[in-house]
């Protein structure tokens, strides 16, 4: 088999490979509280964190943050805006107070 084929055949196997490995992330800065999300990051010298804010499309740098891997779908969601789903608990309704049947006095 000719090399030049082999070697298509295995760089198009690398990228297929590749292409399927993003991984998502919720980076939070400790000191303002501010939340960025991102597929991408990049560590610099001394430690600080240099991402790509995907809902702002801003290039942010931050000394001191909290990196957290998530879910394609909470990514998704927080980058669309929408938020995660939170279904809130069902509502408990007080119960009715009854009053006792009303006696009347016979009329005469």
């Amino acid at each position: 088999m000719n090399i030049s084929v082999i070697g298509g055949v295995l760089v198009c196997g690398m990228i297929l490979g590749v292409a399927g490995c993003t991984h998502y992330y919720r980076v939070t800065d400790p000191g303002s509280g501010k939340t960025y999300y991102t597929t991408d990051i990049h560590e610099d010298r001394g430690g600080a964190v240099k991402l790509k804010d995907e809902r702002t499309m801003s290039t942010v740098t931050l000394q001191s943050s909290e990196v957290r891997e998530i879910s394609e779908d909470e990514y998704v969601a927080e980058v669309k805006g929408t938020g995660p789903i939170v279904i809130p608990p069902p509502a408990v309704q007080p119960p009715v107070a009854t009053q006792p049947p009303a006696t009347t006095a016979p009329m005469r």
